[in-house]
């Protein structure tokens, strides 16, 4: 257990720095191009690509501080603090977004077309490619080490392949003789990322409001003590998600003969069996009460 954080923020930094390092050269090259060939969709393109670079660093920073250990004043850990993260990373593309709609809307509304030509649709195509990839990979990652953070920036490589393939299709419909191709590409582009952020948004803010473990964990959890045959019987099952982990807490009965060494035995049996179960880490607290049938039992005889 206590290998398990350096080892997720050992993946989290290692693909994130993989991704910094594409949208370094995706930028430069969307941006440069999209100057050259006057394509607002390409260096708009561009400059979403260099703000991954910005959310790359958010995950970084909001990673690193998460994994602090507990202490005084945070005895459930620092892991909020990506989701908090996750939440910024959202609120950027928000930002990205409008604005990328604003800039287009006012270009078709002062009627200023433009024909970027075909160099426009291959260095889209190329850039659509490398962000598929990189969302893929970066999304692997996510599920593998439950980080909300990573999953907002592998969304956010999503939108970039999104918007890529955006530009592709404007570049084609400019090339066929539509002036305004560019500035539509471009407002796509903005509603897709606006969309990706409310996503994000939702997704952290269930998380805020600590909500319980997906029905798959849930079930899985339950089924370990609906089979466990050292209890009588559970209840007041309670679980909450933070960040990369689950805290959980339940109640079981016991037989009240049983020694306090023999109940401990039990509750970490239990325990090792749920986190058998779960493939991320779990912080689980178990409350020991006598089986009220058997101390009746025993009252009356």
């Amino acid at each position: 257990m206590s290998h398990q954080p350096d080892l997720r923020e050992i993946q989290i930094r290692r693909i994130t720095l993989w991704g910094s390092f594409v949208n370094i050269v995706l930028s430069a090259l969307k941006i440069v191009v999209g100057v050259l060939i006057h394509s607002s969709a390409l260096i708009v393109d561009g400059v979403h690509s260099l703000s991954d670079l910005a959310t790359d660093v958010l995950v970084l920073v909001g990673v690193k501080l998460a994994q602090r250990p507990p202490d005084r004043n945070h005895p459930y850990g620092h892991y909020k603090i990506e989701t908090i993260f996750s939440q910024l990373l959202a609120l950027l593309l928000t930002g990205l977004g409008i604005g990328f709609i604003y800039f287009s809307v006012r270009t078709i509304w002062l009627k200023k077309p433009v024909f970027p030509g075909p160099l426009m649709i291959l260095i889209a195509g190329i850039s659509l490619v490398a962000k598929e990839i990189l969302y893929l990979r970066t999304k692997k990652v996510a599920k593998r080490t439950h980080s909300s953070a990573l999953f907002a920036n592998a969304w956010h490589h999503r939108s970039d392949a999104w918007s890529s393939l955006s530009v592709c299709i404007g570049g084609i419909a400019s090339v066929l003789g539509w002036g305004y191709a560019d500035q539509v590409a471009t407002i796509v582009i903005g509603l897709m990322i606006i969309y990706v952020s409310g996503k994000i948004v939702y997704q952290g803010l269930i998380e805020l409001i600590e909500h319980s473990v997906d029905e798959e964990s849930l079930q899985a959890i339950e089924k370990v003590l609906d089979s466990e045959t050292t209890i009588a019987g559970w209840h007041a099952l309670r679980s909450r998600k933070s960040a990369g982990e689950i805290f959980l807490d339940v109640h079981i009965k016991v037989d009240p003969h049983l020694t306090v060494e023999e109940s401990h035995e039990i509750t970490q049996q239990i325990e090792k069996k749920i986190k058998n179960k779960l493939s991320r880490p779990v912080n689980i607290l178990i409350h020991v009460d006598p089986d009220e049938k058997a101390v009746s039992y025993t009252h009356l005889t």
